[in-house]
């Protein structure tokens, strides 16, 4: 039977401490992960001590138990959520503890149960989370995601493998795509950090007022946000701690403008969204908010998403991802946004990142006047393929080519 390289695990978990959360000595830490990521978790626990962690609190899930609440929990507890637990988390953060995510459930966990029990689970519980989400999206505490090759999962990625086989197999892409699988991660890194601070440099001493889409079945321009700066990789949260939220990471992001988007675009990857896959989706922009939208696969679940709330049909954030990019190259599906949305070009719908603002000391009301968006959902989804370019339109109308052919020009 084949097994998970304990060494790339011990890897990870280290640089997950070390570059991804930054853990600071006498910084609690709270991990949220699938039962299955014991194996990390623990590795985790083991390096936060280390690096001098007051406590290292994790909250674990479990397929099959969020699977008996589709099945059998009365139809009215679809509306509700944990609150106390997100309220908690809140407060954690509002005292500096520090926050990992695992990813590594079944993408498609929730496809055969009831779209409508689905949706409005997913309402319930993004409505609660917004004190936890709040802290996230504003950058007040460290935070980091990254990934465990979970069975379901891997076996969706790898349906021809037998299951240990497609856990291993998955197991040394998320290393690779993570940079665990070099001698020395976290120069690897810091590197890598250095590399991505160059495209953002850049981007912002452009100051590029609109952005230009152009390719198959797309033809979009979207604003980006007043006083809007470009970051990527290693970023300065407002606790003064320097960290790499996603692990793995190469994009480079902002945040666009809620009112001034328009045009038509076409997703070039499947998004998996809440044990749902929806592909092939195709929408219309007029003064910012999607005013038609289809798919191949998924509409259904789609047509609910854009529903969530008012700003669900306009966009949070836009990244630049290149088509060479080692995710992209591995030519692997994941299934999980984490890893496809770092494979191409993405825009997400709903809540704005608020770091992204050369004034981080903004207002809600500051925000939502420069263009900020704000909505209780933020998803990813791929528009960039190596057919895609992408022009930056400067404040005086000149336009400079970004990407051409799914590269950077810079």
């Amino acid at each position: 039977m084949k097994k998970i390289d304990e060494q790339k695990i011990d890897k990870l978990a280290n640089l997950a401490v070390k570059r991804g959360v930054s853990l600071q000595k006498g910084q609690n830490l709270l991990i949220s992960a699938p039962i299955e990521a014991l194996p990390l978790v623990r590795k985790i626990t083991e390096h936060a001590y280390k690096e001098g962690a007051n406590i290292v609190t994790p909250l674990f899930s479990d397929d099959e138990i969020t699977l008996s609440r589709f099945k059998y929990a009365p139809d009215e507890s679809f509306d509700t959520a944990t609150n106390w637990l997100y309220n908690g988390m809140g407060e954690a953060f509002d005292n500096n503890t520090a926050r990992m995510a695992i990813a590594g459930d079944d993408p498609m966990l929730l496809a055969e149960m009831d779209p409508d029990k689905v949706s409005r689970a997913n309402k319930a519980t993004n409505k609660a989370y917004k004190p936890a989400r709040e802290r996230i999206t504003e950058f007040k505490i460290n935070w980091n995601i990254i990934s465990w090759p979970g069975k379901a999962w891997a076996k969706r990625v790898f349906p021809n493998l037998q299951e240990d086989e497609a856990i291993v197999k998955l197991a040394d892409a998320i290393f690779d795509a993570s940079r665990a699988s070099v001698e020395d991660p976290i120069a690897a890194w810091d590197e890598h950090n250095k590399s991505l601070k160059i495209k953002t440099d850049w981007l912002n001493n452009h100051n590029f007022q609109t952005l230009h889409y152009k390719g198959p079945g797309t033809d979009l321009k979207i604003d980006l946000a007043d006083g809007h700066e470009w970051m990527g990789g290693a970023s300065l949260a407002q606790n003064g701690i320097i960290c790499n939220p996603n692990i793995p990471s190469e994009e480079v992001f902002t945040t666009p403008h809620a009112f001034k988007v328009e045009g038509h675009v076409c997703s070039t990857k499947p998004l998996s969204y809440q044990g749902t896959l929806i592909d092939e989706i195709k929408v219309t922009f007029k003064e910012g908010k999607i005013i038609e939208a289809h798919a191949s696969k998924g509409e259904e679940v789609l047509q609910k998403v854009l529903n969530s709330d008012e700003g669900a049909r306009r966009l949070g954030e836009v990244a630049l991802v290149p088509n060479s990019s080692p995710i992209s190259q591995s030519e692997i599906i994941f299934f999980n946004t984490l890893f496809d949305e770092n494979a191409a070009s993405h825009i997400a719908l709903g809540q704005c990142y608020t770091k992204c603002f050369k004034d981080k000391n903004l207002s809600s009301e500051e925000v939502k006047s420069n263009g900020g968006n704000s909505s209780m959902i933020h998803i990813d989804w791929m528009i960039g393929s190596e057919q895609v370019d992408v022009d930056g339109i400067n404040l005086e109308g000149k336009s400079i080519p970004i990407f051409q052919k799914g590269e950077w020009c810079k």
